[in-house]
């Protein structure tokens, strides 16, 4: 393995009983229940243009806890700030990286830690300066000293083995921005792949 194509969603991106389906086995929550039990699924690829019933998967949205997460662009800038100082501090090499309002995707040179510690540490990192700027979007919610996570449990992988699959991971990430809409990302702190 070159390097991991690393997706992770922030709260309520995408449910456990997602219509188009999910990776997950279970509904932990009453309220998400009601619209159905977990839809699981071995697809590796993505599902997001599958046709669905829009109108129940936003209602089942509507049913959280918690609204579902969407980083403004003061928050954008503080969860790209928490990965880049996880990235230096841990030698971590940064191929590519999108911040969506609702979803990350990381391309990351192989490491000594594995992709799931990977991911639980970008997100733990993000969220430190999320609270140290005090724009957090959980930070209302807050019971004590921590407000509740913004990031979902887990993570989707793709492990890159060749140079085109690298390439490819990259020139995705780096345009999906742009594709929903937005403008393109640059980050200073991204290792440029030289293959």
């Amino acid at each position: 393995m070159l390097a991991v194509h690393l997706i992770f969603g922030t709260y309520g991106f995408w449910l456990p009983n997602d219509p188009r389906g999910s990776w997950s086995t279970y509904v932990g929550s009453w309220e998400l229940f009601r619209f159905g039990p977990a839809t699981k699924t071995t697809e590796t690829r993505s599902l997001a243009s599958r046709p669905h019933n829009r109108e129940r998967r936003l209602a089942a949205k509507r049913a959280l806890k918690r609204p579902a997460v969407r980083f403004s662009e003061v928050q954008v800038d503080a969860v790209a700030a928490g990965f880049a100082e996880y990235a230096a501090r841990s030698r971590v090499r940064v191929l590519a990286c999108a911040i969506m309002p609702d979803h990350v995707h990381l391309a990351l040179a192989a490491h000594r830690l594995g992709t799931a510690s990977l991911a639980v540490q970008f997100k733990a990192a993000a969220t430190r300066e999320l609270t140290r700027r005090q724009c957090h979007p959980f930070a209302h919610f807050a019971t004590g000293t921590r407000p509740p996570k913004c990031f979902a449990r887990g993570e989707w992988k793709v492990y890159l083995d060749t140079d085109a699959d690298v390439w490819r991971s990259i020139e995705y990430i780096n345009q999906n921005p742009v594709k929903e809409g937005g403008v393109a990302q640059s980050w200073n702190w991204i290792t440029p792949y030289e293959g």
